[in-house]
């Protein structure tokens, strides 16, 4: 099994000074580096303190100057707030400037607060014929010269300045519904799921989707499967009490972008009573601990060997959750030092010949 960092630039509150938080962001990518990790992911989000992140490319660009191995992975652009030309040109220029280190995903986006904002009128559910449209755009752009036409752009023949050094960047999409996963399949593209605080049931689904889409191609994929979870490593009562504070609140908090319950202010969410969201169940403490990837190091170590067991290629361990950075630190280092040796990754470059 490869393991990914995800991690972003969160404030919790206006006290928190944000040069601190974004010097948080560097030493765990660092840290990630060090480690061995094979990919740090940066989030795209509009407008809002727990997510700061308009632009993942500069973000990426930033680590990727601060760091010598760590690849540098856009977890994942919405492509319906981008222009292809624009989208093809800020990507390559990141490989560029990172030496090729570029890994591209791309997605559908999660809140309808924020497509009321960047694209209105459009619905999160109908924002995947976005993704369907700019995937191949983006391979014709970077290949040379493309004149489009079609739903949602139109263009004379361009191309993409600069061009990525990498002759084959490495594709992601993210996935959770079958028409997602054929589509990635189809394009042979690697797959990253997040089954939020849903149980390890979800995550098979998400496999079996897979193996689903994977027999209508043909049978053949030779991507990536990565899965995305909330992480803390912990070996004493306060950092799991704080652990399990932390992801709750910020629940809260996620329910109300979801859902538009309660309001945004100054780009703060407001913190939604658990007990008014849906499926309650997902919220309670021990579910949590059960179903995200919480625990000792010797619980994680099982955890991971049941999601290894059923196909799953990559941990991307989720670091943002409102939880205090001192905090994250000790269980992200818990994680380098006593969960990824006992999982250490076999050889499966042919999952990523790019990267060889």
């Amino acid at each position: 099994m490869k393991f990914h960092l995800a991690v972003n630039l969160e404030r919790m509150d206006a006290e928190t000074d944000l040069r601190a938080v974004r010097d948080h962001t560097l030493r765990m990518v660092k840290m990630a580096d060090d480690a061995g990790f094979e990919i740090a992911w940066a989030a795209e989000h509009h407008a809002l303190e727990m997510t700061i992140a308009p632009n993942p490319f500069q973000l990426l660009t930033w680590w990727g100057d601060n760091t010598s191995q760590i690849r540098l992975g856009c977890g994942v652009v919405n492509t319906a707030y981008w222009h292809p030309i624009n989208l093809a040109g800020e990507a390559a220029m990141l490989d560029l400037l990172s030496d090729g280190r570029l890994e591209l995903g791309l997605g559908s986006g999660a809140y309808q607060r924020e497509f009321d904002r960047m694209r209105p009128g459009l619905l999160q559910p109908e924002s995947y014929r976005y993704l369907q449209e700019m995937l191949p755009l983006i391979k014709q752009l970077w290949a040379g010269d493309v004149t489009h036409d079609g739903e949602f752009w139109q263009f004379p023949s361009s191309t993409s300045c600069p061009k990525p050094v990498q002759e084959d960047v490495p594709l992601w999409v993210a996935a959770r519904s079958p028409i997602t996963f054929d589509y990635a399949v189809a394009n042979d593209c690697n797959i990253m799921c997040w089954p939020l605080t849903l149980p390890f049931s979800e995550a098979e689904k998400y496999r079996q989707q897979l193996d689903e889409s994977i027999d209508k191609a043909g049978g053949s994929f030779t991507g990536s499967f990565a899965l995305m979870r909330h992480a803390a490593v912990y070996d004493n009562e306060a950092d799991r009490a704080a652990a399990l504070g932390a992801i709750r609140s910020v629940l809260g908090k996620f329910g109300n972008l979801m859902l538009k319950r309660g309001d945004v202010v100054n780009g703060f969410p407001e913190e939604v009573p658990l007990e008014e969201l849906d499926g309650n169940f997902r919220y309670d403490a021990d579910m949590l601990e059960e179903n995200l990837m919480f625990g000792t190091p010797d619980q994680v170590i099982d955890k991971l060997r049941r999601y290894q067991s059923i196909g799953v290629d990559s941990f991307i361990y989720y670091a943002s959750m409102g939880l205090d950075m001192d905090v994250q630190i000790r269980s992200f280092q818990r994680f380098i030092d006593q969960v990824v040796p006992a999982l250490s990754p076999s050889d499966d470059s042919a999952h990523h010949p790019s990267h060889a």
